[in-house]
């Protein structure tokens, strides 16, 4: 469904992202990235990294873009079996993974308990494969954990919100294994493109529901669109 939004209103947009052969200062940064050692802990220069699944990257990215003690956001695919996938690839269903999201956070200023609270306050908890109009295991939503500290957390506020709901919370909990970083023209995509069609019916208004919900846990340098 994304796509569909996408392909009508801003198809030659992403075209000149994709084909474009001077490398921007993120496109830079996120090649850095990917050359990271294996991740021993989840600690770096005293930030910490937290990885999630919820639905469409470009939404989730925005998200967690606008909360305070968030670094950077970064848009990928983690929990399936395919290396270096594509996004094409990962459309088809095929690969295993979803669409994920890598954040870089200080944990001096928010912590994992509440960026957790920040998932399920950003999402429909109930929603199996997928968030909203985008359906199939791609945009499953799924929590991974790097410790056991993590996963306890993970599972308590699950546990507790399935019982104030009184329904079962469709999210997986999964161990972290590896994040694959998306294509370039991905990251920053609600920002960059911020009259997408898809940005606008889709996006923005999940990215506004949010902020409604956790006004406290916003950027005060961020506004809301």
């Amino acid at each position: 469904m994304k796509i569909l939004f996408s392909i009508i209103f801003s198809l030659a947009i992403v075209t000149v992202g994709c084909s474009d052969s001077k490398k921007s200062t993120r496109q830079l940064k996120l090649e850095a990235a990917q050359k990271l050692p294996p991740i021993q802990t989840n600690t770096l220069n005293g930030l910490e990294r937290a990885y999630v699944a919820s639905g469409c990257f470009w939404c989730v990215e925005a998200i967690y873009d606008s909360v305070k003690g968030v670094k950077e956001v970064i848009s990928g695919y983690a929990g399936g079996h395919t290396d270096n996938p594509t996004y094409e690839q990962s459309n088809t269903g095929q690969t295993g993974h979803a669409e994920a999201v890598e954040i870089l956070y200080d944990p001096k200023v928010v912590s994992f308990e509440s960026l957790i609270d920040v998932y399920f306050g950003s999402q429909n908890p109930t929603q199996v494969n997928g968030q909203g109009p985008d359906r199939g295991s791609q945009y499953r939503s799924i929590l991974f954990y790097q410790n056991q500290q993590q996963k306890d957390i993970i599972l308590k506020k699950k546990k507790a919100l399935a019982k104030k709901i009184g329904s079962k919370i469709a999210a997986e909990v999964l161990p972290f294994q590896k994040f694959w970083i998306a294509e370039a023209y991905h990251q920053d995509y609600e920002k960059n493109h911020p009259y997408n069609r898809y940005i606008q019916g889709v996006s923005i208004p999940r990215l506004n529901r949010f902020k409604s919900k956790f006004p406290q846990l916003l950027k005060t340098n961020k506004t809301t669109h």
